[in-house]
């Protein structure tokens, strides 16, 4: 078992390796999913969680060999790695996902237990509309049931609710970026 210890971890010391792919391949698996742990029910909500996050990857690729003088944009380019924000777009459509399940009776949780449908005649857009409760609290804001409402209901015309496959294979094809906040 590894100790944690005061001052900067050197990652890449605990690798037999200094090959860049390995490293990276060791962030990928290792690393990436410690800190996007169950983020369809925490998504970081504010910069400064963002940026916390974020600064995990900037320290590992500032110590990979032959990659101090890039900037940060500029080694996640050549890794072939997402920025967080991109990552979180990703989470967005998991978030869709995850709710069309809940909604439909896919998934092993009650529908009543998280949302609740709109009482409001539909006129556009789709008929699954949900209804979204006031919430001043920001940790209940960031919340999966509260954070999903808005893009659920914004979901445009040309996604597919028949199957959960036609709705997978839709809503990639949405452009979801002016739902990210705090970028």
């Amino acid at each position: 078992m590894l100790k944690h210890t005061s001052g900067p971890i050197l990652y890449y010391k605990f690798f037999l390796s200094r090959d860049v792919g390995s490293l990276v391949r060791a962030l990928v698996v290792y690393v990436r999913p410690m800190v996007e742990y169950n983020s369809v029910i925490w998504s970081p909500s504010t910069v400064h969680d963002v940026e916390l996050i974020e600064r995990v990857k900037s320290r590992f690729t500032k110590k990979l060999p032959g990659f101090r003088t890039y900037c940060y944009d500029d080694k996640l380019s050549i890794l072939c790695l997402l920025s967080l924000k991109l990552r979180r777009l990703q989470t967005l459509h998991i978030d869709l996902i995850m709710c069309y399940k809940t909604v439909f009776g896919n998934a092993d949780v009650k529908f009543d237990d998280f949302f609740k449908n709109s009482s409001v005649v539909v006129t556009r857009g789709h008929a699954f509309k949900l209804f979204k409760q006031h919430s001043t609290n920001n940790i209940r804001q960031a919340f999966f049931s509260q954070r999903v409402i808005n893009i659920w209901n914004a979901s445009p015309e040309t996604v597919a609710f028949s199957s959960l496959w036609s709705f997978k294979r839709t809503v990639e094809l949405v452009n979801f970026t002016s739902f990210l906040k705090c970028f």
